[in-house]
């Protein structure tokens, strides 16, 4: 029994050490301890209470480990974990405000199970019914004017869903801290993010050429008017100020 406890108390403690490490990203080596974790039984119950707890709890604050630890999770092919895992968070880490202008939740369904670029074509879309909704015109892609009629909580979502569910590595927010980064240097960013081809330095083809897992560099997606120059992700950058 005593041995029991020992052990339990001991996940306690390495799970605790985990969470109080407020990373950015999630490190190869805390990748593993969470894989050692999962392995246990008395792991998983410990790791599945923890981020259930932490949901309730924390209202205005998401961290990139919850939503790491619930695609872990996703991907146990251990169906009772999962389960139990869905019946508490049947929708994902994020709590959708219902306030916003258009439902967001299958772009956090596309982004929980990695479907990177259907979750692309989703925020592209959702970005131009955004910009419909207030002018009352058709949208298939947008133009500088229309950043003004996209309000910040409805960019933050969409930025928030991506950090999280990515590792922290996609997400306009991340785009813009590399821009700011190289002197907010066009030419710098497209080749930090990986648009260009490094041969010919042209603009990659989209879908074929692009990157669409957690393989691709920080800030690779999402795309947005990628083909269309720069002044409308100037002033979407000029939005962001988290």
């Amino acid at each position: 029994m005593k041995k029991i406890q020992n052990e339990k108390e001991y996940i306690e403690k390495q799970v605790k050490a985990i969470f109080s490490n407020n990373s950015q990203t999630i490190s190869s080596n805390v990748e593993k301890k969470l894989d050692n974790i999962l392995k246990d039984e008395k792991g998983q119950e410990i790791i599945l209470s923890t981020i259930i707890k932490r949901n309730k709890e924390i209202t205005n604050f998401y961290s990139i480990l919850d939503g790491f630890i619930y695609q872990k999770i996703l991907e146990s092919n251990n169906d009772k974990l999962i389960q139990k895992l869905l019946i508490d968070l049947p929708n994902g880490i994020i709590k959708l405000k219902k306030s916003t202008e258009v439902d967001y939740q299958p772009l956090q369904n596309c982004l929980i199970n990695k479907n990177f670029q259907e979750a692309d074509k989703l925020t592209q879309m959702y970005l131009c019914k955004i910009v419909e909704i207030t002018t009352k015109n058709s949208k298939n892609w947008l133009y500088f004017t229309d950043i003004q009629f996209i309000p910040k909580t409805e960019l933050f979502q969409i930025d928030l869903l991506w950090k999280i569910y990515s590792n922290g590595k996609f997400g306009f927010s991340v785009q813009k801290e590399i821009w700011i980064k190289y002197n907010k240097k066009w030419d710098k960013l497209w080749e930090k993010i990986k648009w260009l081809k490094i041969e010919n330095g042209i603009m990659k083809r989209y879908p074929q050429e692009f990157t669409w897992t957690t393989d691709a560099p920080e800030g690779h997606l999402p795309l947005f008017n990628q083909l269309r120059g720069t002044q409308t992700l100037f002033h979407l950058f000029n939005n962001i100020d988290w």
